[in-house]
C-alpha cells in the first residue's frame, strides 16, 4: 500500500466521518425543532384558552 493510498484511505474514512456526524446533527435539530413547534402548539392552546403558561 503506497502514501497516496493510505492518504486516500484516510481522507475516505474523514469523509464519512464528517457525513455521519452532520447527519446526526441535522436529526438532533429535526427533534429541537419538532419539540419547539409542540411546546408552540401547547402554549398557544393554553393561552385562547386564558390558562397560565408552563
Amino acid at each position: 500500500m503506497g502514501h497516496d493510498e493510505t492518504q486516500d484511505n484516510r481522507r475516505t474514512q474523514e469523509r464519512a466521518e464528517i457525513t455521519a456526524r452532520i447527519a446526526r446533527f441535522k436529526t438532533t435539530q429535526e427533534k429541537f425543532a419538532r419539540e419547539r413547534e409542540e411546546f408552540a402548539r401547547k402554549a398557544w392552546r393554553k393561552a385562547q384558552r386564558g390558562e397560565a403558561a408552563d
